[in-house]
């Protein structure tokens, strides 16, 4: 499995998709963030908060995600090369470990990066360190839980063509619907079946942002995320 990570991750930066990724994410970020005057605007909020920036981010997430994902799976059915990996000694849950984590791995370090945001507000702060880190702690995690939804998600439908547009298009509408979807649904019901918005990703993530790890929400990530590799794992068997 770390052959794959390694391969994957050196796919990444060797032909600049890596690089491309994390700077279009940071370069979304500081525009809405900082420089055009709207509601996201952290200079013109107020009061020195990340409130806005893990609210944006999921959303950009929704298609950032997909766009690393899309190639992973499509691209070894594109090239002829998925049946020559199903050949060497490895499992195939291995495979797809491998991938799902490279990817997660290079979102990961896109959210590093946005660790100079903290600094910023702390610094912006009346008086100077007032801000609540167990919420950004809290809001963090729950954007690596979401991201590991996402990327499996995205895993999952770079395995169900070798056409990467394709891929990509099933993997931003999936992550939208399981993400939004029922916040939607819910509207067209009492407040009796509010249980059907527990089922979206939306709730869960909004529960971990408020800086409090329930159990629930991480079976839950956990569970959507083997659910999407474990269909994966079904496709790619039936190759």
């Amino acid at each position: 499995m770390n052959a794959i990570i390694k391969k994957e991750l050196f796919s990444f930066f060797a032909s600049s998709i890596g690089f491309m990724a994390i700077g279009v994410f940071l370069v979304l970020n500081g525009i809405f963030l900082w420089i055009i005057n709207n509601d996201f605007n952290i200079l013109h909020a107020g009061f020195a908060d990340l409130n806005s920036f893990f609210y944006l981010i999921p959303w950009v997430f929704i298609f950032l995600i997909p766009a690393i994902t899309m190639r992973m799976i499509s691209d070894e059915y594109r090239l002829g090369t998925i049946e020559i990996l199903k050949t060497k000694p490895i499992s195939l849950w291995n495979i797809i470990l491998g991938k799902y984590l490279a990817a997660l791995i290079l979102v990961i370090i896109s959210l590093l990066l946005t660790a100079t945001y903290i600094y910023t507000i702390f610094v912006l702060a009346n008086p100077i360190g007032n801000i609540d880190f167990g919420v950004i702690t809290g809001s963090y995690f729950g954007l690596i839980l979401l991201a590991s939804a996402y990327t499996s998600i995205g895993i999952f439908t770079s395995s169900l063509s070798q056409n990467q547009m394709i891929a990509f298009i099933l993997g931003v509408v999936i992550s939208y619907l399981l993400f939004f979807g029922f916040e939607h649904f819910i509207q067209f019901f009492d407040t009796e079946t509010f249980y059907i918005q527990q089922l979206g990703l939306y709730h869960h993530y909004k529960s971990i942002s408020k800086g409090v790890i329930d159990t629930r929400d991480l079976i839950y990530f956990l569970s959507v995320s083997f659910f999407f590799l474990y269909l994966t794992k079904l496709k790619l068997d039936h190759e």
